[in-house]
């Protein structure tokens, strides 16, 4: 019976569908698997040295280049190469400083669930453009599943959150439905990547 191979990806997760066909045309799937592609993987190239240096860096990103090399065993000329060609490639993007957000006064996190009036190309590159205009919206995500998007908001109250909500999110043409699922105690929340089991 001929046999056939359908690829059904979602972002960088794709899913292998090994299937044959019966005389009939209907299908039997017979196996499948996750695959998962990475653009511009450059761990590859990452030096047991270079893994050291970004898990300082996340940390610390006020270590002074003297303090970093210390750290790694190398001189300072080396280790400030290491930083620059990991800042030129945007394996580091930025170094910030990490703001408390309660001692700030912003209580109240809100992760929306959106799903949009259509799900054609042009309406979702303008909710897209819209969305990431708001500073409110601290992280947005396209979704699998029966939501087309996951936004995480941050206002100082529920006031604050319900102007946001109504004068906004759905004063938008583009969104169609929006469910608030409202954070109630903070159990753990970093920015530090898992580099020791991931890489």
């Amino acid at each position: 019976l001929p046999t056939c191979v359908f690829f059904i990806q979602f972002g960088s997760i794709s899913q292998k569908m090994l299937c044959i066909l019966d005389p009939e045309t209907r299908i039997i799937c017979i196996s499948y698997s996750l695959l998962v592609f990475k653009e511009n993987d450059l761990t590859a190239e990452l030096a047991p040295q270079d893994v050291q240096l970004l898990q300082l860096l996340q940390r610390d990103a006020t270590l002074s280049t003297a303090a970093l090399a210390e750290r790694i065993a190398v001189s300072q000329s080396p280790c400030w190469r290491r930083i620059n060609r990991l800042e030129q490639e945007g394996i580091i993007r930025s170094r910030v400083a990490l703001l408390d957000r309660a001692a700030l006064g912003m209580d109240v996190v809100v992760f929306a669930t959106i799903n949009l009036t259509s799900t054609g190309r042009q309406n979702l590159l303008e909710f897209e453009a819209e969305i990431v205009r708001h500073p409110e919206v601290m992280e947005c995500y396209t979704m699998t599943g029966i939501w087309d998007y996951m936004i995480k908001i941050v206002t100082r109250d529920i006031r604050h959150y319900e102007e946001f909500v109504r004068n906004t999110l759905t004063a938008s043409p583009s969104i169609r439905e929006l469910h608030s699922h409202m954070a109630v105690t903070e159990i753990k929340n970093v920015t530090e990547l898992p580099l020791e089991t991931q890489l």
